[in-house]
């Protein structure tokens, strides 16, 4: 985004200065000498030249202008640098708010508010003029530094749009091949391992049937075990869980995959002094898993090593195996399994968790695999302040603030007269200490702020009253309707209902919890708010000209100047009244006007740029999701009738056909994915997504920097009619479509024939067009919508007769509502639901491993088993 010159603002106030000294005094006709003329140019110049470079050097550039301000305007005439000493410091303030963190802009502006007060009470005391002037600096410091904190809040989340949308827009085509490469990946981890320790554990029977008997049946029964363990792993493969839930300790995951190979007949010895979680962790188990599944097909009984190193900056990762045995007669158990893509899942593993990885062959004959990835703080931290940087910030604040009062401490003078609005002074500095204060919680309670401006306004004439003011009688009143003025500017910029942020916990949030309480004192319609406070103020403005004209009676004693002067005096009270109370009418209605213009232009930014991210989104879920079920109906049609065959032959006894079937069963799998990277040339229709792809949509919306979770219960039915499925997730995707920044979570239950989607930290969604939309989805099947808070609502629909599971039943690969189900003992599907709370994982496993990886010699090798049968069946059912 292109932004004006550094230079133009200062020219131009340099100009407005010029134009209002010495330019009026030259037009009243009275000439300034050449020596203040040389020394306005001097100030002014050096003021002009700082504030060129303010973005580079704000905290500099705001204590040059300030003092040589306040230097330069003493020997100079009144106004000689009015505009640069105010408008000018005002500048340099609001960029220090821009480009410095809130710590430096509060200091700096607290700083050079108390050190210009104690400046003026040095010189002049605190009389009429002085307080005014105090209430306008109070409110111009005020203005400048929230200004500058809103635009470096709204700079920041431009920015973070910004990048929202670049990642939108890439993950728009990522998703489907990242959707592809996942399942890929997984079902070469799930069933090829799985398979692979079928086969290994049958043959190494077979081959110890005569000498030991016993191992028959361990083995038919580790087979049977294995295979209902494939076919609830590939259901979850295919139809995963919406949030990522927690696993095990990273210790306990990998004792228990080394157990699981060690039981296999692996001595594995591991060496991990510190492990990953989260993704990272999963990503190093997946690695590990592969690695000791290379180890058993290409090297078995062979002493394999795992070593595994996790720090702040680093994961290192080596598994090592030792040169395989000299083979013996026959063929060893789980040779020719490999199928050639085991090196390059491993690396795309890696590389997507932001690493590398390296495999090959040891000095002494074995294979290494070293991974290396990133650690506890993959990202740059942001850089924090030095604590002795700040320390001397603030000895600094506070030497400047006492340096304006050494004479006054060191030199003792005789006191000087204050003239009777010295009282006055204070009260109006008072009021404007307060009027600041409130200010501060603007943006967080922005009616409440208004309510408290409100009831401040009354104290102007009350103060006027008490201290005796002389001055202006419109000015205090109308310096008090500026704040009033930003308050109302920030309720017209809130969308109509919006309820702001909620209280923070701590005594910040109890003095939120206030504002909202006296912000709920305001309930007023919002076409009212602006009348109202334009009453208020004009009523205030009427008080203070009866206060002033009561003050000036009282001054003028009995001069017995009565009759037609006293007439005329009131004649003018009244229109002076009636100037100010129209003058307040005009402040608030620009104000409210003003705020509602950039409110509306604001919201039709965002809800464009929601837009088109929601666009992207649903294109790559739906991208995405055709992938998902092209790749099922391949795994429906051949992997798991395949895995059903081989718990079938376990269960029947029979130990050398449930090894051929598990070979068939891998034979297919090799054969599935070597169709997973093809993609189908032209997709007329795809299919609409459902419940089943909610963990895409909330994939993608993570993509895009929001949190977002997503649970479905237990007592959620396997299977939902097509039209509450579709409906379900077309909710989901609308109330994730209003977009925001809070932590989101939606969570769907089935209690009492009623499906209830419940969602939280979604704000933007309670809005009318979001519920509108919400609500004729839920009133197309019977349904309804609830808002049950702010940010959280429950959608309801109606569900057929029996929650209760139906039986299984065979459907065509056309059916794009629900995968079909296979003829496997266990129903595919049932892991498609946490059980519980805890859904299942798809890598679990209970004592044996659960991982595949191939080396990058895994081509050709000889091999017993012939998979052309198989993928000639296989070529068929598609």
């Amino acid at each position: 985004m292109r932004r004006t010159d550094d230079r133009l603002l200062p020219a131009l106030l340099l100009g407005v200065q010029v134009a209002v000294w010495p330019g009026a005094a030259w037009l009243r006709g009275g000439a300034p000498s050449g020596a203040d003329l040389l020394a306005a140019a001097l100030v002014g110049g050096l003021v002009t030249v700082a504030l060129a470079i303010r973005r580079a050097r704000p905290v500099p550039v705001l204590v040059l202008v300030a003092a040589g301000c306040a230097i330069g305007a003493q020997p100079l005439p009144t106004g000689a640098l009015a505009v640069l000493g105010s408008a000018g410091v005002a500048l340099a303030l609001f960029s220090v708010a821009v480009e410095r963190e809130a710590t430096t802009a509060w200091l700096c502006v607290g700083t050079l508010a108390l050190w210009q007060l104690a400046h003026g009470l040095s010189l002049h005391g605190l009389g009429d003029s002085q307080g005014l002037d105090l209430v306008w600096t109070a409110l111009l410091y005020a203005a400048a530094i929230g200004a500058g904190r809103y635009a470096r809040r709204a700079r920041a989340a431009r920015r973070a749009a910004e990048a929202r949308l670049r990642q939108a827009r890439a993950e728009r085509h990522r998703l489907p091949a990242a959707e592809r490469r996942r399942m890929e990946r997984e079902l070469h981890d799930v069933s090829a391992h799985h398979l692979t320790a079928v086969v290994v554990t049958v043959e190494a029977a077979l081959g110890l049937r005569e000498r030991r008997p016993e191992l028959t049946r361990e083995a038919l029964t580790f087979a049977a075990e294995t295979g209902r363990e494939v076919t609830r792993a590939l259901g979850a493969v295919r139809a995963p869980a919406p949030s990522p839930q927690d696993h095990p300790a990273p210790r306990e995951r990998l004792r228990e995959l080394v157990a699981g190979f060690r039981a296999l007949g692996q001595p594995v010895t591991t060496s991990a002094e510190s492990l990953p979680d989260g993704v990272l962790g999963d990503t190093a188990y997946g690695i590990v898993r592969e690695a000791l599944t290379n180890a058993v097909r290409h090297a078995p009984g062979a002493a394999t090593t795992v070593r595994c190193a996790h720090d702040d900056s680093r994961t290192d990762i080596v598994v090592r195996n030792a040169p395989p045995a000299a083979p013996g007669p026959g063929t060893p158990p789980g040779r020719g399994l490999g199928g050639g893509r085991g090196q390059h899942l491993l690396r795309g593993r890696a590389r997507e968790a932001g690493g590398t990885l390296t495999s090959g062959p040891t000095r002494d004959g074995g294979w290494e695999v070293r991974a290396v990835l990133p650690g506890r703080t993959s990202a740059a931290p942001v850089a924090a302040v030095p604590r002795s940087y700040r320390v001397a910030q603030y000895v600094t604040a506070a030497a400047l603030c006492l340096q304006p009062l050494l004479p006054t401490l060191i030199v003792r003078d005789e006191p000087t007269s204050t003239d009777a609005g010295g009282s006055a002074g204070a009260l109006f500095a008072l009021l404007a200490t307060a009027q600041v204060l409130t200010l501060l919680w603007l943006r967080r309670a922005p009616r409440a702020t208004l309510a408290a401006l409100l009831a401040l306004a009354p104290l102007w004439p009350v103060a006027m009253a008490t201290g005796g003011y002389a001055g202006p009688a419109l000015l205090p009143p109308l310096l008090g309707t500026l704040a009033t003025g930003l308050a109302l500017a920030a309720v017209a910029a809130r969308a109509p209902g919006h309820a702001g942020p909620l209280p923070r916990a701590g005594v910040r949030g109890g003095l939120t919890g206030v504002g909202a309480l006296a912000g709920r004192a305001l309930a007023l319609p919002r076409r009212a708010v602006p009348l109202v406070a334009a009453g208020v103020h004009a009523t205030v403005v009427l008080a203070s000209v009866l206060a002033a004209r009561s003050a000036g009676q009282r001054g003028a004693g009995g001069a017995g100047g009565a009759g037609g002067a006293g007439g005329h005096a009131v004649g003018t009270g009244w229109a002076l009244a009636g100037v100010g109370a129209a003058g307040a009418a005009l402040v608030c209605g620009a104000a409210w006007a003003g705020g509602a213009w950039y409110g509306g232009r604001r919201r039709v930014v965002s809800e464009a740029h929601q837009d088109r991210v929601a666009a992207w989104t649903e294109e790559a879920v739906r991208d995405a999701w055709a992938e998902r079920r092209r790749i099922a109906v391949g795994l429906e049609t051949t992997v798991l009738a395949r895995t059903a065959d081989v718990v079938e032959a376990a269960e029947a006894g029979r130990l050398a056909q449930t090894a051929d079937r598990a070979r068939d069963a891998l034979a297919a799998m090799r054969a599935l994915l070597d169709t997973v990277r093809v993609a189908e040339a032209h997709v007329e229709r795809r299919p609409q997504p459902t419940l089943q792809a909610l963990d895409l949509l909330v994939h993608q919306c993570q993509a895009t920097g929001r949190q977002v979770r997503a649970r479905l219960t237990d007592r959620v039915p396997e299977r939902l009619p097509a039209a509450v499925d579709i409906a379900a997730y077309r909710a989901a995707e609308t109330i994730l479509r209003a977009g925001g920044d809070e932590p989101a979570e939606l969570v769907l239950d089935a209690r009492d024939h009623v499906l209830t989607l419940t969602a939280t930290g979604v704000p933007l969604a309670t809005r009318l067009a979001s519920r509108e939309r919400l609500a004729a989805r839920a009133d197309a099947l019977g349904g309804g919508l609830t808002v049950t808070g702010p940010g959280a609502l429950v959608l309801r629909l109606p569900l057929p007769a029996p929650l209760s599971a139906p039986a299984p039943t065979t459907t065509g690969p056309g059916d794009d509502h629900r995968p079909p189900a296979t003829h496997a003992p266990p129903p595919v599907a049932d892991t498609a639901r946490p059980a519980g709370g805890t859904p299942p994982h798809t890598e679990a496993t209970p004592t044996h491993p659960t991982h595949s990886a191939q080396r990058a010699d895994d081509g050709p090798r000889p091999t017993t088993d012939d998979p052309g049968p198989a993928a000639r069946e296989q070529e068929e059912n598609r």
